[in-house]
């Protein structure tokens, strides 16, 4: 009799379990829009959820303390006119989050230290640029104040939020509507799937496709591709017989996979969540009840299946928490925020251990939230990976840190001294009080000026667009 040699791994029994009732979002009606993103992104101190909303687009932003059931007049992020379809965090920046919507807008929000008290329809920064709806945003994972969008006018934009500026514009690299996009661990290329079934990898300041796979996937159904660490490829997608698939792709050489597998004949895309410290796929399908996870290793057969976390209800979205959000003391490897129709269940991944001690195994350094470098640096042509940091006494979310505004161009060159940068140890003689409260009001009166400003040319918009409509119902 052969024995069947079971791989070892410390992930093997990988325990899921979706948390009780009262430790869930409850009450939130969830938006119905047709669109294959996540619809919620979370982080150490909010989960956001984009939600359904009468006259436009909106999204819910809640402390994550704040669980049970959410009251329906509870304020939400309101300044888009047409449904949101994408929303993402900044990295760098815990109070900082960007969405793409139907309006052809990408808006920068900036979440007060508590949460919302009122309505948020003022953004921050808006980003005007594409000629069809926004369906994904992204940040750049090491540089500060870089962010990418991609509209269904098959166009990629990356944005220098700190000038409100498109730096680089992808215009012609995609026929069809771009399905995903995934920044490399240092932020130096792109890999994007497309409707017209290839798998990309673009250098964006070059402007230059480095490689592509055609038909990395035969179905017609939506890919999705996501860089991982070692700066290989992972995709889902379909096969011609609709099975879906996930895929290992060598970057230097896509002509063959390193790895294919079928899973099941569902009709939901599967949406890849990457772990980089622990080398862990995870994948939730629309409309699924489950979670499959996946260890990627650097040995044949590449892709090993860890285990399943199943449940009742299917999922109509999902968030992924960054690793410095979760609880190393109970060992959980990974969080995720579930979408049901009406509330977001909360569900823990952990790796049973009887130790009480810190697990350096399961959580070496990660990604931290300082930038390894700026807007103008990155663009310059420089690169940078994640500024790690330890999680042995875990991460305590700090406080604002660099405010998004939109800085003139005038401004920016000469470089004003940042405020954050004035050491503590100031004699209060150096900074008389009377100028620093002029200085404060005038930032305060700048800053009404241009929420002021941002909403009168929302409102121009909008009144054009509805000018637009009178015109054609009239003819």
């Amino acid at each position: 009799m052969l024995r069947r040699v079971v791989r070892q791994s410390k992930f093997r029994h990988v325990f899921g379990q979706a948390l009780k009732n009262d430790q869930c979002y409850d009450d939130i009606r969830v938006s119905r829009v047709t669109w294959d993103s996540a619809f919620c992104a979370v982080n150490p101190k909010f989960v956001a959820i984009i939600v359904e909303a009468i006259g436009g687009g909106a999204f819910l932003v809640l402390p994550l303390q704040k669980t049970g059931r959410i009251d329906k007049t509870y304020p939400t992020v309101c300044g888009h006119t047409g449904q949101v379809l994408d929303i993402d965090w900044c990295p760098h920046n815990d109070y900082v989050i960007a969405s793409g919507s139907e309006d052809c807008m990408v808006m920068i929000w900036q979440i007060p230290e508590n949460g919302l008290e009122n309505p948020l329809s003022e953004p921050t920064v808006v980003l005007e640029g594409h000629s069809k709806r926004v369906g994904i945003v992204s940040w750049h994972p090491s540089a500060h104040n870089v962010l990418l969008s991609a509209g269904c006018d098959n166009q990629i934009i990356i944005w220098n939020v700190g000038t409100g500026e498109a730096m680089i514009n992808l215009e012609d690299m995609h026929p069809d509507v771009i399905f995903s996009v995934s920044w490399s661990r240092n932020g130096s290329l792109i890999c994007t799937a497309c409707k017209d079934k290839k798998i990309r990898v673009i250098d964006p300041r070059k402007q230059k496709i480095v490689t592509e796979k055609d038909k990395a996937h035969e179905g017609a159904r939506p890919m999705r591709a996501i860089f991982l660490a070692n700066g290989n490829i992972f995709t889902t997608g379909f096969s011609r017989m609709s099975e879906r698939q996930l895929a290992l792709w060598k970057t230097e050489n896509m002509d063959e996979p390193l790895s294919i597998q079928e899973m099941d004949t569902s009709n939901g895309v599967l949406l890849p969540f990457y772990d980089p410290d622990t080398n862990i796929v995870y994948l939730c399908g629309k409309g699924d009840s489950s979670i499959r996870y996946f260890e990627i290793t650097d040995e044949a057969p590449y892709v090993h299946y860890l285990s399943t976390f199943s449940s009742k209800e299917p999922q109509r979205g999902m968030g992924y928490m960054p690793k410095r959000g979760l609880d190393v003391k109970k060992c959980e490897i990974a969080r995720f925020y579930k979408l049901h129709e009406r509330k977001c269940e909360p569900i823990t991944m952990t790796v049973p251990r009887k130790s009480d001690l810190f697990q350096d195994d399961l959580y070496p350094d990660t990604a931290g939230p300082d930038p390894a470098l700026e807007a103008e640096e990155w663009f310059a042509g420089k690169n940078g990976y994640p500024v790690l940091m330890s999680l042995k006494d875990g991460y305590v979310p700090g406080l604002k840190k660099n405010d998004h505004r939109v800085v003139k161009k005038k401004v920016l060159e000469s470089k004003p001294a940042a405020k954050a940068e004035t050491p503590s140890f100031v004699p209060k003689q150096a900074a008389p009080q009377s100028s620093i409260k002029m200085e404060e009001k005038l930032e305060e009166v700048l800053r009404e000026f241009k929420s002021l400003r941002d909403r009168v040319i929302l409102q121009d918009r909008r009144i054009a667009r509805l000018e637009e409509q009178v015109s054609k119902v009239a003819i």
